[in-house]
């Protein structure tokens, strides 16, 4: 006897069954079609996985069990201890100690160094006996208050000079013209006529709450060496300083003990932050030598903005 069939995927349609034949066979029974069960994506995954990615089903597990034994030893460990003052205190006293400051004074020779002019004031050509031909000149120092060129210095560096010369900062070499002056304080106006793309203006300071013992840096050319830079502090204030010629009494004065020579006149005297209190103007002399002894005097910034014109403060 023939197999019965149980499922049939074919979608082809079979012939009704006719009616029992007469030879008493019976009929061929019908087929039943059943309806397809919906498969999950769950399971398709399953199987996909069992059947073809065992080995990355196992990593995956692996994976998971890592990650649960890094979990646990993460919190068998001791919490991270925090910062305390005392480490603080002790990170900074650690720094001072391994690093090299630089020293109040190069940080106001830094700051001011870019507003220092060297001043020379050139005479008339003259012969000497020998038939030589020099030219007379004073070198002093000047220092640059706006970035349009305009420089105060001392009167008596440029006085009676025929040409003034300037070199900045920089070495950009140019001449000047006097615009102002202010005898009874020494002081001088210049013009430069050629400046710097970046000239630099020097800050000005107050002098009304200075104090003796403030730290204090003159800046300039003594002797014609420089720039050159000297630390010392403010001796006193409203000094009398009266030429060795007896001809002059500059009152006002501030008192300081940075050294100061020939050279220097005209030059910065400046705080330790590089902002200008004073300019230099003379040294005290005793002894009738050109030589510092402990002892210079420079003109308040107020008094001599005053001969530019100014009122900084």
């Amino acid at each position: 006897m023939r197999r019965h069939a149980l499922y049939s995927s074919s979608q082809r349609q079979r012939p009704a069954p006719g009616p029992v034949g007469t030879d008493g066979a019976e009929p061929a029974p019908l087929e039943v079609k059943r309806p397809e069960q919906p498969v999950s994506s769950t399971a398709r995954l399953m199987r996909h996985l069992s059947a073809h990615n065992i080995h990355l089903l196992w990593s995956v597990v692996g994976l998971l069990a890592l990650l649960l034994a890094i979990s646990l030893i993460s919190s068998m460990q001791p919490g991270v201890r925090k910062l305390t003052q005392k480490d603080i205190n002790a990170a900074v006293l650690k720094t001072l100690e391994t690093t090299v400051l630089p020293s109040p004074a190069v940080k106001a020779y830094e700051a001011i160094i870019p507003s220092v002019v060297r001043v020379t004031g050139l005479g008339k050509p003259t012969k000497d006996k020998d038939g030589d031909e020099h030219t007379d000149r004073s070198v002093g120092t000047g220092v640059v208050i706006t970035d349009k060129g305009i420089i105060l210095t001392n009167l008596h560096v440029v006085q009676g000079a025929q040409i003034i010369k300037l070199t900045f900062a920089d070495g950009l070499e140019s001449t000047a013209s006097i615009t102002g002056v202010q005898p009874e304080n020494d002081l001088a106006v210049l013009q430069a006529h050629k400046i710097p793309d970046d000239l630099m203006a020097a800050t000005l300071r107050s002098t009304t709450d200075l104090a003796p013992g403030d730290g204090v840096v003159a800046v300039g050319y003594p002797f014609g060496i420089g720039p050159s830079a000297s630390s010392g502090v403010i001796s006193g204030l409203k000094r009398t300083f009266r030429s060795p010629e007896g001809d002059q009494a500059i009152t006002n004065l501030i008192q300081f003990d940075a050294a100061a020579n020939p050279g220097n006149s005209g030059g910065p005297l400046v705080t330790m932050e590089g902002e200008v209190i004073g300019i230099v103007t003379a040294i005290y002399n005793p002894n009738g030598q050109r030589s510092f002894v402990g002892i210079g005097f420079a003109v308040p910034i107020e008094n001599a903005a005053s001969a530019a014109g100014m009122t900084p403060f």
